[in-house]
């Protein structure tokens, strides 16, 4: 029994040496068909091709070229023509990595059911391009041209050919502002921003933007609007071709804000080039309801679940594209009056300018003086040298909590007048009401402006007694 048993296990132990045999046998036979290989196998000139299509998964496209590159089943879907030249260009000089001869069976690359066939039209030639599996040994694509081989590429052209329509549409261009000479607001906000550099129209040199009434506006929130409109996203249109009933059901008939930006830029030749932006924004009509302002103690998620349920639109000029427009920058481009624009501080000067202070507290008057010029100013207070930080950092923390153009009424904290090294502005006069037990009421050279935290106000108070009760 023991002699039959070790038969057995020779026996068991041959034949497994005799199928690792084969086995290598065969595996150095299939190696022997497989050759590195550094042949360009297709060089199709793009700017031949008049046709091109292809298919994968459930997505089938087909483009044709007369003069311009069309969509196959729409003329009227506007194709970016770069898009469809970055598809060729792959081809111009289509490289590969390996070779495979005299291939039998193509189902063991993928290629009896292609996951992407590619089939496009170079003056009188056809090309067929069938993209297969990946390679187990080095992920690699591979593709048939119908010659007989099978190749291996690195440059997989399924990283350009998986793309819907969408990403095909030759989109409205939203342009980086370079020079910004006017912006018109029309219908819910309307006004005209000017810029004027050097205008002498403020008392601080960054200002350059002004409304129609020649009031500054915030250089960095203006900027900052006109960053906004560049960086909307079109990636989600609703139609690319509307009629006006699509119009009308996206209230494009009549735009909620409609912004036009005067700008020019530098083109390619060195050439400063004028253009005008028109940038149409709105919700369908029986979305129209007055935007909700969140309460201050409203949780950042109730916030965000407002805007995200805002169904909003976006057009450019004429353009027959309509897109989707995120709630968040719906919300931040209908955010246009001259007080969302408009300088939130009460003053937003350099304090580098401040040459004295003239202040009235609890009815006393105080006054600061100072002696050099610039960051090298020295202040004093009756012949002393004193720090003025905790007075310019309370200054400039004093910003709106809201607008207003209501009189001052209630008892006076403490007004302060700031001298400036500034022909066209020697002072600013900054008095500070109190309004309720949390807000103040801010009046700028005799005019209501705004109301502030009391707090801040305090602040203010509580810095100039630290000075002139210390003096």
């Amino acid at each position: 029994m023991k002699r039959y048993k070790r038969i057995v296990v020779l026996l068991a132990v041959l034949l497994a040496a005799c199928i690792a045999t084969f086995a290598v046998s065969r595996y150095e036979e299939y190696r022997e068909e497989i050759q590195n290989s550094d042949a360009v196998i297709l060089e199709i000139d793009p700017d031949t091709v008049t046709a091109l299509s292809w298919s994968y998964d459930e997505t089938s496209l087909s483009f044709h070229k007369d003069e311009t590159w069309q969509y196959d089943e729409d003329a009227a879907f506007p194709v970016d023509a770069d898009k469809i030249a970055d598809l060729l260009d792959q081809f111009s000089q289509f490289g590969v990595s390996f070779i495979i001869e005299n291939v039998k069976d193509y189902a063991q690359y993928g290629l009896d059911e292609p996951t992407c066939t590619i089939d496009l039209t170079a003056g009188d030639t056809g090309y067929t391009i069938k993209l297969g599996d990946f390679s187990q040994m080095d992920e690699e694509r591979y593709v048939d041209i119908g010659d007989g081989n099978v190749y291996l590429v690195s440059d997989d052209p399924m990283d350009q050919f998986e793309v819907e329509l969408s990403d095909l549409i030759d989109d409205d261009e939203l342009p980086d502002f370079e020079q910004v000479s006017h912006i018109t607001f029309a219908g819910a906000q309307s006004y005209t921003v000017t810029r004027e550099e050097d205008s002498g129209k403020s008392y601080s040199a960054e200002d350059i933007y002004f409304n129609q009434d020649g009031r500054p506006l915030d250089t960095e929130l203006v900027n900052s609007y006109l960053s906004t409109i560049s960086g909307l996203s079109t990636d989600e249109y609703v139609t690319y071709n509307a009629t006006d009933e699509e119009l009308e059901q996206c209230g494009m008939n009549d735009p909620e804000l409609t912004v036009t930006v005067d700008h020019s830029y530098e083109d390619e030749d060195g050439e400063t080039v004028s253009d005008t932006f028109v940038l149409n924004i709105a919700r369908a009509p029986d979305d129209r309801a007055t935007l909700e302002t969140a309460d201050s103690d409203d949780s950042s998620d109730s916030t965000e679940t407002d805007t995200d349920s805002i169904e909003a639109y976006l057009r450019v000029g004429e353009s027959q594209i309509i897109y989707k427009l995120d709630g968040a920058d719906f919300t931040a481009l209908m955010e246009a009056s001259y007080d969302d624009l408009r300088h939130q501080e009460v003053f937003w000067g350099d304090f580098a300018d401040v040459t004295q202070l003239d202040i009235e507290l609890e009815g006393e008057s105080h006054t600061i003086t100072s002696t050099g010029s610039g960051e090298d100013r020295v202040y004093t207070y009756n012949d002393a040298e004193i720090d003025l930080t905790d007075i310019q950092t309370a200054v400039e923390a004093l910003t709106a909590d809201s607008f207003t153009t209501e009189a001052a009424a209630g008892q006076e904290e403490i007004a302060l007048t700031l001298h400036l090294d500034n022909e066209d502005f020697p002072t600013v006069t900054i008095r500070l009401t109190r309004y309720d037990g949390s807000l103040c009421l801010a009046e700028v050279d005799g005019e209501s402006v705004c109301l502030v935290s009391r707090s801040a106000a305090m602040d203010l108070v509580e810095a100039v007694q630290a000075i002139v009760l210390g003096g």
